[in-house]
């Protein structure tokens, strides 16, 4: 087996400037801010810290590094073969690696997985330069925090990255072409985090189109029109994070030469991770559904066994989606907006964390988890948590969506206490009014 990657470091997209580095800023800018507002002052511990970005970036290289090695520790584990260069399709059967030095190797197989995975998306009028407009990769290595950073996109990424510079010490505004933020989360979810991003300092200019952008010596300069039509008006920024979201990163890859062609939004079609041509497989960003490293493990999992000759299986309706914003939001399943699409009965269970004994205790009490169930059968169909440590509480509820659970088997489960996951329990309980802690 072998694996073809043009990066100096393995990992992909998520390793080395998506997932793992700006958690690394995100917590760090966290730990930064309760100390620098007040919030461990008040716990009793106090002192007044010293921002020192460069070391902030230091440690987030470093950690990157180390599980960029583990997973060459891996490699030579599973005798597994890093071609360093770039692969194209030359045939069926065949791929040509073009390595650093410019020199060409070809490989012959009977089956080539498609993971190439996806880029920044662009914006006409706003060209990225790496020094004042910038992608994701370039805000997760600013040498200074910005004065006024301008975020145009309310989504996963922007609102993350923006989380981080607001917490250093950025004045940070949201432009989104829609009316609302985070497309496609469940909308009383979404508000909630609105809300909650806005009181912490964030301010959002919804419904606002960006038509151009232009440097100056001071910074940038931002043309902005109302999304419905109207005036344009300018904003004057120190930094620009394009953050509209990304596309599958298919060019150059001699799709041609075996016959296969991508879509106009870039991405490769495929049944069970099987593209139309028989041989070449296609998982991850490069094809329909999310743009997450853990639906792309899970598709490259069953593409494996398959290609092995076993049977395998995705469940595309369990798969969750995490903000790591303060406070967090996980969503798994369907939101409310899509069973009204649908005609589909059901009922909603809620339970805030402000009635959560461990959450008050870290005064950490914003926000709720909500249980959307048949309101028939009483199976559980989606689930939306915004508050603290809600990335990890989602993992119950992915099982019990596995397991085609009812809101009832969840609320007759013992939690622990005192923990956070018992709002899990008390949303369950309360589809059918049986909450007792609120």
């Amino acid at each position: 087996m072998a694996c073809v990657e043009g990066r100096e470091t393995l990992g992909g997209t998520c390793l080395n400037v998506g997932c793992m580095p700006s958690k690394a800023l995100l917590h760090a800018s966290e730990l930064y801010e309760a100390a620098r507002d007040g919030e461990l002052a008040s716990l009793g511990i106090e002192g007044t810290p010293t921002l020192n970005l460069a070391q902030m970036m230091r440690q987030k290289d470093a950690s990157v590094t180390a599980l960029t090695k583990g997973i060459e520790f891996l490699f030579r584990k599973h005798k597994v073969e890093w071609l360093k260069g770039w692969g194209r399709l030359n045939g069926p059967g065949r791929v040509t690696v073009t390595h650093a030095d410019g020199s060409h190797s070809e490989l012959q197989a009977k089956g080539i997985v498609i993971a190439t995975g996806s880029e920044p998306t662009p914006l006409p009028g706003v060209a990225i330069d790496d020094r004042r407009i910038l992608d994701s990769t370039g805000a997760l290595a600013l040498a200074e925090v910005p004065g006024h950073l301008v975020v145009i996109g309310a989504g996963v990424i922007g609102l993350e990255l923006g989380s981080v510079w607001r917490r250093l010490g950025s004045r940070v505004t949201v432009v989104e072409y829609l009316e609302r933020i985070c497309p496609g989360l469940d909308e009383e979810t979404a508000k909630t985090l609105q809300r909650s991003l806005s009181k912490q300092g964030m301010q959002f200019r919804l419904g606002t189109k960006v038509s151009g952008a232009s440097v100056t010596a001071a910074g940038v300069e931002l043309s902005l029109e109302p999304a419905a039509g109207g005036g344009a008006e300018q904003l004057q920024a120190d930094y620009v994070l394009v953050a509209i979201g990304r596309r599958p990163y298919t060019a150059g890859l001699g799709l041609e030469s075996v016959g296969l062609a991508a879509d106009k939004r870039g991405m490769l079609d495929n049944q069970q991770q099987r593209s139309g041509v028989p041989g070449i497989w296609v998982i991850g960003d490069v094809t329909a559904g999310p743009m997450l490293a853990h639906k792309a493990e899970d598709e490259a999992i069953a593409c494996i066994e398959r290609i092995a000759g076993h049977a395998a299986e995705v469940n595309y309706g369990a798969i969750p989606s995490v903000i790591y914003s303060k406070p967090e939001v996980a969503t798994v399943g369907q939101s409310e907006e899509q069973l009204k699409a649908q005609g589909r009965p059901y009922r909603v269970g809620k339970f805030p964390f402000s009635a959560n004994s461990r959450a008050k205790i870290n005064h950490e009490a914003e926000g709720f988890v909500k249980v959307l169930a048949d309101e028939r059968s009483d199976q559980i169909l989606g689930v939306h948590i915004v508050g603290p440590g809600a990335s990890e509480l989602i993992g119950e509820y992915c099982v019990a969506l596995e397991f085609a659970a009812s809101a009832e088997d969840i609320a007759l489960i013992c939690h622990p206490h005192p923990t956070r996951s018992e709002a899990l329990r008390q949303a369950a309980m309360n589809v059918h009014g049986w909450a007792m802690q609120a």
